[in-house]
């Protein structure tokens, strides 16, 4: 797969994604979560599909999955490193 492709697979596939990351480590609601969890997350998440990543890749697909999480309010930063989870979105479970 393209860099192209691998994003556009993650930003399809986000709740396949968190739900991984959920299975993976601790997370859930209003729990905090880390940049290197994130990025651990989907360099595995990856392989478990036979995908090789570089750093170089992660980093850029976490950062944009990041944003993506940020823009729909499922994570809030706290720091530069470290993020709020918020599953609940008006009395329901996001993901």
């Amino acid at each position: 797969m393209s860099k192209h492709k691998e994003l556009e697979f993650l930003m399809h596939n986000e709740e396949l994604f968190f739900n991984y990351l959920k299975e993976r480590y601790p997370v859930f609601n209003n729990s905090n979560i880390f940049l290197r969890d994130i990025q651990y997350g989907v360099k595995s998440f990856f392989e478990k599909r036979d995908i090789k990543l570089g750093y170089s890749q992660v980093e850029l697909l976490s950062n944009s999955i990041i944003k993506q999480f940020e823009d729909q309010k499922i994570l809030q930063r706290l720091t530069k490193n470290t993020w709020k989870v918020n599953l609940l979105k008006e009395n329901t479970v996001v993901v």
